[in-house]
Formats: C-alpha cells, structure tokens, sequence
C-alpha cells in the first residue's frame, strides 16, 4: 500500500525564465529542468567545476615552465620550500606553509650576505591553494608589473618562487633580503567557477609575525576576473601612497581613482 500517488513529470526539457542574466554572470543561474531533475548539460559541467577545482588545489607547481615563462625578463629568480615539505602537510597544516624550510632560510641569508644591497620591492610568487593561478597569471603579472617599478625608479630585489607556501611565508622573506614593499603572488582558494583566481597581498616593511591586518589584498585577478592592467594600478597606487605614509593594511585606504583600459593592448595569449 502507498502513502503518497507517484508524481509525474514530463520528461521534456523545461527552460528557466532567467536564462537571458546568464550572459551577466559565471553563477549558476537558470540552469532548467528535466522532469524533477537536473538537465544533464548543467548536471556535467558542475562536475567539471569541481574536478578544475581540485585539480588547483593538489596540482604542483611547475616551476621549469615558470622559468621558462620568465627568462626573458633575464632577472634572478630564487626557489624556496615552507616547512610543509609537501601538498598532504600542507593542507593539513597550513602552520607549517608560513615558516621557510631550515634549508631556504639558509640559502637566503647566504645570498643576502653575498648581495648586501637593499631593494625597494620584493615579488614573491607562491603556489597557495591553487599552482594552476599562479601559472596562468603570474607571468604576465610579472612581466607588466616590472616594468611599472622599473618607470617608479623602485629597485626590483630577485623573484621568488616559494612552494607549499601560504600568505605570511613572504615576511620573513622580505626581512631577509631587505626589501620594503613586499608583493605576494598567491593562488587563492579556487571556487566552482575559478579555480585560476590569484592573490595580490602587499605589505611595508613586511617581518616575521605580521598580521593580516597589515596587509592589503587584491584579490581575484585572473582573464575572467580583475584584469591584470587594472590589478597594477591598483597596486602601484597603494605602493605609492604606502611610501609616503610609511603603512600598509587597515591603514592605507585605495582611494585612487582607476584609469580606463578600454585601449590598452589585449593579454596576449603566448606570453613569450
């Protein structure tokens, strides 16, 4: 004996009256119905998201295809490991993923000590929560940003290229090769719709023992996301306004107003 009549549906695809905001946004909105159920379009591509997902999170960071990325920029580059010697500890972890390995804390006061100079700014790129971001954006970024610092008459100190790393690792990079703005490249927390989304943190006179509240973050900068060109301004914005009030974080307000790019050459698709 039932309880309840069987309920039934007719198994035709059914459209969503808001399939035309679609086009306004990566949400998943609108996405129809079959009978009761999810059509299978929709139903796959959720998988596919979250399969992209993971795969930014446990994907290691290529950094021979970085090099190769960045040769052309002909600047020294420096590798680092956190003490998360690897991406299991690391997401257990995330402690360990702030403190530089005992053998990188060595190989940088060994260069510092070679290299006594101090620099304006410090760039460090750190696979985080999703290598693939940093693989994606972190060239171009580079590439422009450089140039940037280059026209600021800002000293650029080598680039660093730290694995299994989390936000704080910079600090006390910066306080060892004596840099006083600290730019941290990062892959942020991938979403279902960006698992390409990377991180701007900037931090003045950035140390070991920083807080978040120290610290300004740009975040979400990918093709689909914050333009690069837009990230930059911003960015340098903040770094100048830093130089002439000595702060960074809850301090340092972004208040400049942004420059259209509406006429600004496209990302290229081959960065080199």
């Amino acid at each position: 004996m039932k309880l309840h009549p069987d309920v039934q549906f007719e198994p035709q695809l059914k459209p969503n009256a808001w399939e035309q905001l679609k086009q306004f946004t990566d949400a998943r909105i609108a996405l129809g119905r079959a009978g009761g159920s999810l059509p299978t379009r929709p139903a796959l591509a959720f998988q596919l998201a979250h399969a992209e997902a993971k795969d930014a999170v446990l994907k290691k960071l290529d950094i021979a295809l970085l090099e190769q990325q960045l040769s052309a920029l002909q600047h020294k580059m420096l590798h680092v490991q956190s003490d998360a010697a690897d991406k299991d500890v690391y997401l257990k972890r995330p402690d360990l993923g702030r403190e530089l390995s005992e053998e990188s804390r060595l190989q940088l006061k060994q260069y510092a000590q070679q290299h006594p100079a101090a620099y304006d700014v410090l760039i460090v790129a750190g696979d985080g929560l999703s290598a693939r971001a940093i693989e994606d954006n972190a060239p171009y970024f580079i590439q422009q940003f450089y140039t940037v610092c280059h026209e600021q008459n800002w000293s650029v100190a080598p680039l660093v290229i730290a694995v299994g790393s989390r936000v704080a690792l910079g600090d006390e990079i910066a306080s060892i090769l004596r840099a006083k703005m600290l730019v941290m490249l990062i892959g942020e927390r991938p979403g279902l719709s960006s698992p390409d989304s990377m991180g701007i943190y900037y931090t003045w006179q950035a140390q070991k023992g920083c807080h978040d509240a120290m610290r300004n973050c740009i975040s979400n900068v990918r093709p689909a996301g914050l333009p690069v060109q837009v990230a930059i301004q911003r960015l340098v914005a903040l770094m100048r306004k830093s130089c002439a009030l000595g702060v960074s974080g809850v301090h340092l307000k972004d208040e400049h107003e942004m420059e259209s790019i509406e006429n600004q050459p496209l990302r290229p698709k081959k960065l080199f």
